[in-house]
């Protein structure tokens, strides 16, 4: 986290141009002195409340409460507390794109929000590039969904004697687990000592919803009966000991699976890569390898251009926890040139959340572009994942297409600067 003395010199001078130093103590000194009135604060909504938050806020109630929002307030009281209104994201569409699943068969046309212009026209491309090409094929491989509860003892040898009494007890925590939920299934079980602490990372499927909630209350029973229950009882006990990768880049996220590990792929002819990219599966190969040992370079977890891109517009759009980009948008894209010349492509992601009940998803927006798709509800979550990875991988497509073409740069002030007439 060191700053170069240069960039830190050039901020110290700009920051005290303006105030000087021996002020600031005074200025960022913590003080309980004329506290603000507390906001009406609850998960409950109604107009009653709604009319008491907004009497502290701006006058911008017809920017964020809309007469549709205002009429469906019922929709988002389970998700969302101090509720005021709703956020218009645009949203656009890519596509179709031709998917051949394990789930996911069909050309389907895929909604994303976004603010970044140039990203749909990208998107939009590479979609459009694999279904000329007969479409990707993409599977997911492996789902997963975890929480690591850690338990602290007093020594080592009672750290260790808890761990030979709890791995005994999966069957049991099986049965809790199938009493709490009519969707979560334990899977698997593993145990990790560190001196005196013991972390426990429990391993669920939780059929079509993303899972975090409903995993975390599975493995609050399983806790209450293991504080219940255990021989050797824990000085501290924790619901989750940060071991999971909750909503976080990391190695362990990368090579196991959190939420659904899919892959895509396809191979596309030379001529449709220099028609609509403008450049030829060498070149694209030619800069893949470069880009590959960038990130190398770079220390980042996993080889891909810019999977938190669609990923991010993708979660907004279709009510998925966007904070989830964090864990989900590592993996690796590869390229390849076949013997006959065209261009071999494939996306790895090793976890990516995703549902298609539960969570953000049952808000009416959200509801209409997963309906777009054809996959709102029960029974869908795997064919989303699919089409997910495969917009992933027109993505990919797109984005090093314009690199290996130098059109990049050119893309961005077309679709991004030039339409804003006046402004830098």
């Amino acid at each position: 986290m060191a700053s170069k003395a240069s960039f830190l010199q050039n901020y110290l001078d700009r920051l005290f141009s303006k105030q000087d130093i021996e002020t600031l103590p005074a200025q960022m000194r913590q003080t309980i002195d004329d506290l603000p009135e507390r906001f009406p604060a609850s998960s409950k909504i109604s107009n009653a409340i709604l009319k008491k938050r907004w009497s502290r806020l701006p006058d911008v109630r017809a920017q964020l409460l809309d007469p549709f929002s205002e009429s469906q307030i019922s929709k988002y009281e389970a998700n969302i507390e101090n509720f005021i209104g709703t956020v218009k994201v645009p949203v656009g569409i890519v596509g179709p794109l031709r998917v051949n699943g394990l789930f996911a068969k069909g050309d389907y046309l895929i909604p994303l929000a976004t603010t970044e212009a140039a990203l749909i026209a990208s998107y939009h491309r590479g979609s459009c590039l694999l279904t000329a090409s007969g479409g990707c094929v993409s599977a997911i491989l492996s789902e997963s969904v975890n929480r690591s509860p850690a338990f602290e003892f007093k020594t080592l040898v009672e750290a260790g004697s808890f761990v030979n009494w709890i791995i005994k007890q999966i069957n049991y925590f099986k049965k809790i687990v199938s009493e709490m939920s009519n969707y979560a299934n334990l899977v698997d079980l593993a145990a990790t000592i560190e001196g005196n602490h013991v972390y426990l990372n429990f391993e669920f499927t939780t059929g079509d919803a993303s899972g975090q909630n409903m995993v975390t209350i599975c493995t609050a029973e399983i806790c209450k009966f293991i504080i219940d229950s255990s021989p050797v009882q824990p000085t501290a006990h924790y619901i989750e000991s940060n071991l999971s990768g909750d909503k976080k880049a990391s190695t362990q996220a990368f090579t196991t699976v959190r939420g659904k590990k899919v892959c895509a792929e396809a191979r596309i002819p030379a001529k449709l890569i220099k028609k609509i990219l403008g450049t030829s599966p060498d070149e694209m190969v030619k800069y893949w390898k470069m880009s590959a040992i960038g990130g190398v370079l770079s220390g980042t977890i996993g080889i891909q251009g810019h999977f938190a891109n669609g990923l991010a517009a993708f979660y907004i759009a279709c009510g998925q926890d966007a904070a989830c980009v964090a864990e989900s948008a590592i993996g690796v894209t590869r390229f390849e040139l076949s013997e006959d010349g065209s261009l071999y492509a494939a996306v790895t992601l090793p976890g990516i959340m995703v549902g298609t009940v539960g969570g953000g998803t049952s808000l009416p927006s959200q509801q209409a572009c997963l309906e777009i798709m054809g996959l709102a509800g029960k029974g869908q979550s795997p064919a989303l994942a699919e089409v997910c990875c495969g917009m992933l991988l027109a993505g990919e497509l797109s984005i090093i297409g314009a690199l290996a073409a130098g059109d990049f740069t050119k893309a961005h002030k077309r679709l991004a600067r030039d339409r804003r007439q006046g402004q830098p």
